[in-house]
């Protein structure tokens, strides 16, 4: 139990009502990320130690402001934008946050959101979701911004003829497909291990399904997009999930990599010139993605993928569920039982 904090300057206390559970939070649970042959990068090596309090997909509801604070009041329903910079560096200047050497991201360097209450250090991190069903509008803050800024760097070199892969379909990836679909995309093929979570993809507007773990998986996704996969954006991020598009984008194309999963890749370079191809990596989004974002599942554009939702004493099965793969879609936990007791 810790005591409510006080809100001061530009501070704004949040009473959490609900807050999504991410597959980044098994990473932070476990401590560590795989950096491949047997080598890891712990947590604590960052300054990272427990006890932590994690929690990157906030909603909740205002309820005490610090003096400066004019844009906000108690009572008011805000998602939390949890990404937050240093607020002094270049990145920071330029609202680049997710490019800060120094983040002070909500649920790991600050405490988060798997709390009662939150302590949002200044009030331009909450972004009004009215409009969006509360469970939806609390995972837009991380598993939103974290589609958008990925679709935002394939977009540019798409052409009409032109497919999308999105490897992993698990609440990242349904998202990344509905996301792509709501924008006009329609060319979009889905890669994963998993019969249900490929039907998922359907639902969400993939046109095409490739079982990623079937021998002749490279074949299959060449013959899905015709010879003109021009981008794959990789939501699991092994070497198998590189492997896969990598050896079929067309020339010039992009492959961007979210997913945290781990492992290491060793590359002819020659090729990677010669085919002019990207590889990049997205971390989150910006503030100016979230508000994106909000705006896109404001219009109706943007189809929610399954979420379920659970109290917040079931988050120990959650996150087992997250870690062996067993989770469909998205989990919010839901604060309401929790803070009828308060």
């Amino acid at each position: 139990m810790r005591e409510t904090p006080e809100p001061k300057g530009s501070e704004v206390v949040m009473r959490i009502t609900h807050c999504g559970v991410c597959h980044s939070d098994v990473h932070l649970w476990h401590g560590f990320f795989d950096l491949g042959a047997g080598r890891k990068a712990y947590l604590k090596d960052r300054g990272l130690a427990p006890p932590l309090t994690l929690g990157h997909e906030p909603l909740g509801v205002v309820e005490a402001v610090g003096p400066d604070v004019k844009d906000v009041r108690a009572g008011d329903k805000r998602v939390v934008y949890p990404w937050i910079g240093c607020g002094t560096c270049w990145a920071c200047d330029e609202g680049l946050s997710t490019l800060c050497a120094a983040p002070r991201n909500i649920g790991i360097a600050l405490p988060g959101a798997f709390a009662t209450h939150l302590l949002v250090p200044d009030s331009r991190y909450l972004v009004d979701a009215s409009g969006i069903d509360d469970a939806f509008a609390a995972t837009l803050a991380c598993s939103g911004t974290t589609c958008y800024s990925a679709i935002a760097k394939i977009s540019p070199q798409l052409r009409a003829a032109d497919w999308v892969a999105v490897l992993g379909c698990g609440g990242l990836g349904l998202l990344a497909i509905a996301m792509l679909k709501g924008m006009g995309y329609d060319k979009i093929v889905a890669c994963d291990v998993e019969d249900g979570k490929l039907e998922a993809a359907r639902a969400q507007g993939a046109a095409r399904v490739v079982r990623s773990d079937r021998p002749d998986a490279q074949q299959a996704l060449a013959e899905a997009t015709a010879g003109r996969l021009a981008a794959a954006i990789d939501f699991v991020g092994m070497p198998s999930t590189f492997d896969l598009p990598y050896a079929v984008l067309r020339k010039g194309g992009t492959y961007v990599l979210v997913g945290l999963h781990g492992g290491e890749l060793a590359l002819p370079l020659p090729p990677i010139a010669q085919r002019s191809i990207a590889i990049i990596g997205s971390f989150v989004g910006t503030l100016a993605d979230l508000h994106g974002v909000v705006e896109l599942a404001r219009s109706g554009k943007l189809q929610a993928p399954p979420i379920a939702m659970k109290p917040p004493g079931e988050l120990g099965d959650i996150l087992r569920a997250l870690d062996e793969r067993r989770a469909m879609g998205r989990t919010v936990l839901d604060f309401s039982s929790v803070q009828a007791r308060i």
